[in-house]
């Protein structure tokens, strides 16, 4: 038995599709999880279809066609339109440079608890500006990362002062981390399943909790990491959690490139990954400081 299946409705070419009943459904619901995104910073677009669409009942009716496939040149964001893992790479380390030298200023000058203040707030107003964004905005990205900087140069100068060396060791836990969770994705050694991201959301949902409860408590002189061992495993735990959601932007980057979305998109997903990684790097310096605390 065959069927006939075509996607009017979607974006691009109409990909017209024959197989058989139980491959197709299958086929479907792939295309239907493929771009579930648990990432709120790249969910809006990264839940999306992407506009590839091909039907390779052209290539085998060609062979000449099938010739011309393989002779072309790999096809670049420039070629097609859409978004690649260079692009991605590209527009992360745009992110970075803007970061490192605004925090490289701010740590320098020793702005000072004003200066820390506006970074935060400013920051987190242009995250939840570039979370829930329709279009992607470039400069409202590049903004974000330059209040971090300022934000991250200020923070890191205070631990640096109690705690000599402290930020060096951070960053370079943070740049380890990072590659070990690329790594493990890459090599299959941890795959992002529908378990896998309940677990996370979930872990995610009680340290917001915990952070918040920490946030309150700040104002009355209370803080939830001076509480024995109870904060060394909070900041063991968030550390954790913000590594193991590398892992879910990297998957969510991989099937954007694959669901061929727009070029412009790579800088929400540099973006999203940036969100992260400071996230991180926070998450070690406030574990090191309390152990070095300990100390």
């Amino acid at each position: 038995m065959s069927a006939h299946v075509e996607h009017g409705n979607l974006p691009g070419p109409k990909l017209v599709m024959h197989a058989k009943a139980p491959e197709m459904l299958v086929s479907l619901q792939k295309e239907r999880q493929v771009m579930r995104s648990s990432n709120p910073v790249l969910g809006r677009a990264f839940n999306q279809r992407g506009y590839a669409a091909f039907d390779p009942s052209t290539i085998k009716s060609d062979p000449a066609a099938m010739e011309d496939l393989y002779n072309a040149p790999a096809a670049s964001s420039m070629r097609t339109g859409r978004m690649t893992i260079d692009d991605v790479v590209t527009r992360t380390a745009i992110l970075f440079a803007v970061l490192v030298a605004v925090g490289a200023a701010a740590w320098t000058l020793n702005l000072g608890a004003g200066a820390m203040m506006l970074g935060v707030f400013g920051g987190f107003a242009l995250a939840m500006v570039n979370s829930f964004s329709k279009s992607v905005k470039p400069a409202l990205a590049i903004a974000y990362a330059a209040f971090e900087g300022l934000a991250l140069g200020t923070i890191s100068h205070i631990y640096n002062s109690y705690y000599q060396g402290i930020v060096s060791q951070a960053v370079i836990v943070t740049i380890c981390a990072f590659a070990g969770m690329l790594f493990a994705y890459k090599s299959g050694r941890i795959r992002v399943t529908p378990k896998f991201t309940k677990v996370l959301m979930t872990a995610m949902i009680g340290y917001l909790v915990l952070a918040l409860v920490g946030f309150i408590g700040s104002f009355f002189g209370a803080s939830i990491y001076s509480i024995g061992g109870f904060g060394l495993l909070i900041a063991a735990g968030g550390m954790v959690l913000a590594s193991f959601f590398l892992i879910l932007d990297f998957d969510q980057i991989q099937n954007g490139v694959n669901a061929g979305l727009p070029e412009a998109e790579s800088w929400r997903a540099a973006f999203g990954l940036m969100v992260t990684i400071v996230w991180l790097y926070m998450e070690v310096l406030r574990l090191l400081s309390i152990l070095r605390n300990d100390n």
